[in-house]
């Protein structure tokens, strides 16, 4: 194996006293609660990004399930819409076009979010009927 690709050289001295540790531990206790401390913020951090997702889950169903009347007739006839246009359109022209979305320079791109993701921001979730 190639050790200039890995990121073994990169590890920090104090990971490797860690992964090298006796159980029970035979560092002082400031060091075992820096590494709790470390391990608490990245747990706190999955725990953002996986309430997050969850969010989207949840507004996701609000419009299958019929909970916003409104915004699941939009989001049914909108999935008619682009099947029918994916349908009749060839491949090549659909990937040009989301090719040149992706590209399109950013002095032209508006600083207000875009239509679908405004409205998916701003169905319900659970957690805003917890409130």
């Amino acid at each position: 194996m190639d050790t200039k690709l890995s990121w073994a050289e990169a590890v920090h001295p104090d990971e490797l006293d860690e992964e090298f540790d006796t159980f029970p531990t035979s560092k002082q206790q400031d060091i075992v609660r820096m590494r709790y401390d470390r391990i608490r913020s990245i747990a706190g951090r999955i725990q953002t990004v996986v309430g997050d997702m969850a969010t989207q889950g949840e507004r996701f169903q609000s419009v299958l399930s019929c909970r916003d009347p409104r915004a699941t007739g939009l989001f049914i006839i909108l999935c008619l819409i682009v099947a029918v246009a994916l349908y009749v359109t060839p491949f090549k022209i659909v990937v040009l076009v989301v090719g040149l979305f992706f590209l399109w320079h950013p002095r032209f791109r508006s600083k207000l979010p875009s239509v679908p993701s405004n409205f998916f921001r701003r169905l319900p979730a659970r957690a805003d009927s917890m409130l």
